[in-house]
């Protein structure tokens, strides 16, 4: 069998996985790369995009909106700003998101409404091209 790694991903709202697994791919700030047991100490920032986690059980992939991953002795650790599970998006229902999120943009009043507005839009359809 494998050598497992040790993996925790943190968001601010929670910690979203603590366990050993296989290999987690990171999208990286320069490039994709995958972690395995004894990797070379590593620190990235991360560009939005999809983790993908190799377990022992299966894969799980889930989009993060940047952030940092950290790879030391103990393991892999990635301090996600925002990270959603690919297997709780909707396709319609960020279809629609889209949509208003881009009447929010159309209807902003004053530049500070319009850039907040056009983040969380471009943030929408990242999500949208992980799917």
């Amino acid at each position: 069998m494998a050598e497992m790694l040790n993996f925790e991903m943190v968001s601010p709202e929670r910690l979203l996985l603590s366990e050993e697994v296989t290999s987690v791919t990171v999208p990286g700030t320069d490039g994709d790369f995958t972690v395995f047991a004894a990797h070379a100490p590593v620190l990235s920032t991360m560009r939005p995009g999809v983790v993908d986690v190799q377990k022992a059980s299966g894969e799980e992939r889930i989009f993060v909106r940047g952030g940092f991953a950290e790879v030391n002795p103990a393991g892999l650790i990635i301090l996600a700003e925002e990270a959603i599970a690919m297997a709780d998006l909707n396709k319609d229902t960020l279809a629609q998101q889209i949509q208003n999120a881009q009447e929010d943009v159309d209807d902003a009043s004053d530049d500070e409404k319009k850039r907040r507005a056009q983040e969380a839009l471009d943030h929408l359809k990242q999500l949208e091209t992980a799917l």
